[in-house]
């Protein structure tokens, strides 16, 4: 189904793809091409709803989505939950999004990274708005007389960026629904780029699976979702591997802590051995070896009105953002030279961040990989706690993962260059850089 939008028509339907812009001219007039209010007073415009100010996607899919959104900022009162449950196919759900880089130059100013590509943080951010675009849409009935479901970000399974993307080429991302649940929803958002020279047909550049739950907007529980029927041999296939994922997932929460504890006491004795001479004995210490505390980085924020969705909670993708931008510092400042994002492995969304709330990123090279020396590998960790100085408390509201090695063109520039080795200096450092190397290494089985 092909878009179609006008001057005086800003409802896009579902299908096809939505053109981004740059942001440049809404942010200096923001009253213009407000929606007309329904019922009583004047509905802000598109350009002061919550998210405008994260990126020029945010603002496109609020432009294309502009009914379905203007029913949850304004919820019918006392209206019914959805009745009857749909059966939608991938292709309903199914949104892509261009940029064009090629022939925006503001656009394209406002995604470039020092090294004339796209900014990896900022195309976080605007993957987890699509990804909550497309699950929206699925759980909508689109019926003005029922209330709407509050769908937020559970995790994301897993983010790989397959080549280098370019800040001069037109970028696409194509995401559709692949797998639900009871309440949950898995959508699976490719990004597509040709070469420099735009002669090659578009190719794979990054993949994103995520992870939504729908939640009551009255009482809070979890809501039972549309179907899903896959179509083609594809989607069937996709919803059989998103299916494995959900059952794995269980297991692994289900299980995994108390095997660990039982089985890996000689690791964890190894682990400690070259931490308890840096702490007892440090001039004694290998120094091809680093403790891990030794790598730590941290910064802190309060969390802005600017930074919230449509529920009023701070936007999953923009916490990925700061934290991508604090584990790419992290692994600079390790390796002393540029480092190359890989992916984003598992991150479960465990408590929700508020307006107000205290945010504290710690980050911190958990171990390296060295046995391939044209990819040496530095793994990442950056914990997000939730700060509450007046009741002095902190809980972590997430923890990411993310998988660095060297940009190839900065090791030339070094002649010996080679990543130091991470150790712990407590057992609590040992078993989380057990646990990490166990899952990496299951899920590159998986992948095999």
């Amino acid at each position: 189904m092909d878009l179609n939008s006008s001057p005086s028509n800003n409802t896009i339907a579902v299908n096809g793809t939505i053109p981004v812009a740059s942001t440049f001219a809404s942010a200096t007039a923001p009253m213009e091409n407000p929606l007309p209010a329904k019922g009583s007073g004047d509905r802000k415009p598109i350009a002061l709803w919550p998210g405008m100010y994260h990126s020029p996607v945010t603002t496109a899919l609020w432009e294309a989505r502009g009914q379905i959104f203007e029913r949850l900022l304004d919820p019918p009162r006392d209206a019914p939950p959805q009745s009857e449950l749909l059966t939608r196919t991938p292709s309903q759900s199914r949104t892509s999004i261009l940029y064009n880089f090629s022939s925006d130059f503001v656009l394209r100013e406002q995604y470039r990274d020092p090294w004339n590509e796209v900014r990896i943080g900022k195309l976080l951010e605007d993957l987890d708005a699509l990804a909550g675009t497309i699950s929206v849409k699925h759980c909508s009935d689109e019926a003005s007389t029922t209330r709407p479901l509050i769908v937020v970000t559970a995790s994301v399974d897993k983010i790989v960026l397959k080549k280098p993307i370019s800040v001069n080429v037109d970028l696409k991302i194509v995401g559709s629904v692949i797998w639900v649940g009871h309440s949950s929803i898995e959508i699976q958002l490719e990004v597509t780029q040709s070469n420099e020279e735009g002669k090659d047909s578009d190719s794979v550049a990054l993949t994103a699976n995520f992870i939504f739950v729908a939640r009551d907007s009255k009482t809070g529980k979890a809501a039972p979702v549309n179907r899903l029927s896959p179509e083609t041999a594809q989607e069937k296939v996709l919803f059989e591997q998103a299916e494995a994922r959900s059952n794995l997932r269980k297991r692994k929460r289900g299980g995994e802590k108390k095997e660990f504890e039982n089985g890996e006491k000689n690791r964890l004795k190894a682990l400690l051995a070259e931490g308890r001479i840096f702490c007892d004995m440090p001039a004694l210490a290998d120094r091809d070896s680093i403790l891990l505390k030794d790598t730590s980085l941290e910064n802190a924020l309060i969390c802005q009105p600017q930074q919230r969705n449509i529920h009023g909670r701070i936007f999953g993708g923009f916490l990925m953002h700061r934290a991508f931008e604090l584990a790419f510092s992290t692994a600079y400042a390790f390796a002393g030279l540029v480092p190359y994002f890989l992916e984003v492995d598992h991150v479960d969304f465990l408590r929700p961040v508020d307006v107000g709330d205290f945010l504290r990123l710690k980050s911190c090279v958990l171990y390296t990989e060295v046995h391939d020396p044209d990819q040496p590998l530095i793994n990442v960790e950056v914990v997000a706690h939730v700060t509450r100085p007046e009741l002095r408390s902190s809980e972590v509201s997430n923890t990411f993962y993310f998988s660095f090695t060297v940009r190839p063109e900065a090791k030339v520039t070094k002649n010996g260059f080679k990543l130091r080795n991470v150790v712990p200096a407590t057992e609590e450092e040992a078993r989380r850089i057990l646990e990490r190397i166990d899952a990496d290494n299951l899920n590159e089985f998986f992948r095999t």
